[in-house]
């Protein structure tokens, strides 16, 4: 997935102010966030994995465990809860 930030001149300016290398910063911010998420996919699916008697193995890889979770998107979660339905996992 590619993302691409858009800032206006003022924003850039101020960012280049507060970090001495923004690009990197942002990089880093977003890095971090998905980190932090992929650990908490993998420990919701481990329990999953366990809880379920049909589970013969847990896979070593964290990443093949958070890329085979069925969850949802926030954005799916939050639609459900605007709609005032369960919000699910």
């Amino acid at each position: 997935m590619e993302i691409v930030v858009m800032l206006t001149d003022a924003e850039a300016k101020a960012l280049a102010w507060a970090i001495p290398d923004p690009e990197e910063w942002v990089v880093y911010a977003a890095k971090e966030r998905c980190r932090v998420a992929m650990e908490e996919i993998f420990q919701l699916e481990v329990q999953r994995m366990v809880a379920d008697p049909d589970t013969k193995e847990i896979p070593a890889d964290r990443e093949a465990v958070v890329l085979a979770a069925q969850v949802k998107s926030a954005a799916e979660r939050q639609a459900e809860f605007d709609q005032g339905l369960p919000n699910g996992v």
